[in-house]
């Protein structure tokens, strides 16, 4: 799910017969975020007959009547409004009371793809392309061949059967591939390993993956360590998209490539730059190469129907390949009349560049997007062509470098399903609309979503922006109880650094309380004093010497007395042979990757990074204890082996 409250959280992850993952905003989802105009996860009752609509569900008016009436007189909240799981479950029913007998024959699988029915919910249909699993099998393969753990170079992922979501069902293809697109993510002293690991720590190393992927922003809520386990091929697809596109982006930036201040416009600033999503700023870098090659055709804008052709990438090829490469990239698949051995012939060209990797040529004819901006993204990193002439000074204030802080709240709200993607705080956050998603799943109503404009006029837009920017810190200051001294709704507009990260601490902080006092449920809201107390009388019970008076203890460094938290909440999960004892820079960050991956690995959502630790950033060590405390007040769980 794309967009939740805080209810609709604990819903859908109860729930067991309707198991949707990310894969499917292709489908269902897709089309439910469409309708959900105001972005609150929520339909209005007086839009669900246009919602339904979209869905292929076209009722008489009378009916949809009728179905309002019978919600009112059952909506507990009388919010007038459908979330997310209660659309699914209107569609499912109409859809086996009206379409049972024409569902198969209306709904074709799509060529190259297999459809996979919910075995609680013949109408919930899961669609797996074949191509998607061939390029993400050959890209473990390439990147992970000479890890021994895996030992892929021996045994590959065969791409052609199931093997790779059989390969992935202990975690540690998952935890492997996720250092690999973030380095030193997890610490892979964490990972169980081994030819006989039990089901149960199979289990451990899939609950360490996904909360290692939450934590470098994949959206992950809707995926469980069974969901992998028993190889659900569209959820393992899913997530494996996630993780390989975080780690193609990565270093798409300025910080590791100054020549992308080529890509401006006239009358554009760095932070125009910013502004563009990881598509547009690629679909730029594509047509700056092909406005200076032999290409005449139309801009391209798109990565499916504007690259079927073949010809810009023919271009593009030829361009970006070094002068004194060999052998050298031509344009002879232009040759080609064919689009099919023209797409083959370009491919043959790319692997002269070592790039070739995510597509078939089916996949470019057929304008498959996502691997074809995988494809352009690798061959970005791999042959940006941006150097910067002579004549171009690039000052040290043109790097923008993206600090730890600015990350893990990036990350935590891309992994909470917020919409639009955020890719840089002081841009992304301008028209507050990723703000009042937050807010509504902080605390749910909060947000009037009649007040917020979420389509912007070109000639009113900046004083649309500043009204939503106003009506967010109103709600921050009135509703929520932020601590929002001098802010005002121009700062978020302009954003102002300091002022922005103010809020959005607070939102971080406000919602890792909001789930505690939720699953702690003890009829008063739990705030820093009430942790602290918490944790000292928990490691007091596990006969551990260690305690803490603050966040800010010096203490906390080393990273001990959050291992003994841990073990004191699950015994037995930390090694202590493994932590360091030398009171150096050096061997605190090795304890505090160790304390990160482990609380992951119990199921802790930690955001913080091993940094945060070491220097003890007050604000964010919180929420490591906190995330501890949630995971304490978890139901216990029996393990498969007993």
């Amino acid at each position: 799910m794309t967009l939740r409250n805080l209810d609709t959280l604990k819903s859908l992850d109860n729930r067991s017969s309707v198991l949707l993952g990310n894969d499917q905003v292709d489908e269902l989802r897709e089309k439910f975020l469409k309708s959900d105009i105001n972005g609150n996860g929520y339909i209005e009752l007086g839009e669900l007959r246009e919602a339904l609509k979209t869905v292929g569900i076209d009722i008489p008016g009378y009916q949809a009547r009728t179905i309002e009436d019978e919600f009112k007189k059952n909506d507990k909240s009388q919010d007038g409004k459908l979330s997310l799981d209660e659309f699914e479950k209107l569609y499912s029913r109409l859809k086996s009371e009206k379409e049972e007998r024409t569902f198969k024959t209306r709904v074709k699988p799509i060529s190259g793809t297999t459809e996979i029915r919910n075995k609680e919910n013949d109408s919930i249909v899961h669609t797996v392309r074949h191509s998607e699993q061939l390029a993400f099998s050959k890209w473990i393969n390439q990147n992970l061949a000479l890890d021994s753990d895996l030992n892929l170079s021996q045994n590959p992922i065969d791409p052609e059967t199931k093997d790779l979501y059989t390969r992935c069902n202990d975690g540690i293809v998952l935890c492997k591939l996720i250092n690999f697109s973030v380095p030193k993510t997890i610490d892979e002293r964490t990972i169980n390993r081994g030819k006989n690991i039990t089901i149960y720590q199979k289990l451990e190393n899939l609950e360490l993956a996904l909360r290692s992927a939450e934590a470098i922003g994949c959206h992950v809520i809707n995926i469980r360590p069974n969901d992998i386990r028993d190889e659900k091929e569209h959820l393992i697809l899913g997530l494996l998209w996630q993780i390989i596109q975080i780690g193609l982006f990565s270093e798409i930036n300025l910080t590791h490539h100054p020549g992308l201040v080529m890509l401006l416009k006239d009358g554009e600033s760095k932070e125009d730059l910013l502004k563009l999503t990881k598509e547009e700023l690629l679909l730029r870098w594509f047509n700056y190469h092909l406005a200076r090659s032999a290409y005449s055709g139309r801009e391209v804008k798109n990565f499916g129907n504007d690259i079927k052709d073949s010809v810009a990438y023919s271009h593009l090829l030829k361009q970006i390949c070094p002068s004194n490469h060999r052998p050298m990239v031509t344009l002879a698949p232009l040759n080609e009349n064919d689009l099919n051995r023209r797409a083959e012939a370009m491919l043959t060209e790319a692997e002269k560049l070592k790039a070739r990797d995510f597509v078939t040529a089916n996949d470019v004819v057929s304008g498959n997007q996502k691997l074809n901006m995988a494809f352009v993204a690798n061959l970005f990193n791999t042959y940006p062509a941006l150097d910067v002439p002579e004549d171009v000074t690039i000052q040290d204030e043109d790097i923008i470098e993206e600090t730890r802080e600015e990350k893990t709240y990036r990350n935590w709200m891309n992994s909470m399903g917020v919409n639009p993607y955020v890719n840089y705080l002081y841009t992304d956050l301008q028209d507050c609309l990723v703000i009042f998603q937050l807010y509504d799943m902080i605390k749910p109503g909060s947000v009037d979503w009649n007040r917020v404009v979420k389509k912007f006029v070109p000639i009113k837009i900046k004083f649309q922006k500043l009204d939503n920017c106003n009506y967010a810190v109103d709600i921050g200051k009135k509703v929520m109880n932020f601590k929002l001294v001098g802010i005002q709704g121009s700062n978020l507009l302009d954003g102002d650094k300091t002022f922005t990260l103010a809020l959005v601490w607070q939102l971080m902080r406000a919602y890792t309380l909001a789930m505690l006092d939720k699953i702690a449920g003890q009829g008063h809201p739990i705030v820093e004093n009430g942790i602290i107390e918490w944790t000292n009388n928990k490691l007091k019970s596990a006969d551990k010497k260690t305690f803490i008076n603050n966040f800010q203890d010096p203490v906390i460094s080393d990273s001990r007395v959050i291992c003994d938290l841990i073990d004191a909440i699950k015994p037995g999960s930390v090694q202590y042979d493994l932590l360091k004892t030398e009171n150096t820079n050096e061997a605190k960050m090795e304890n505090a990757r160790y304390a990160v991956s482990i609380a992951r690995k119990i199921g802790a959502r930690v955001f913080a990074l091993p940094e945060d630790i070491v220097e003890v950033k007050q604000k964010l060590v919180m929420t490591i204890f906190a995330t501890l405390m949630i995971q304490d007040y978890q139901p216990p769980q029996v393990s498969l082996e007993q």
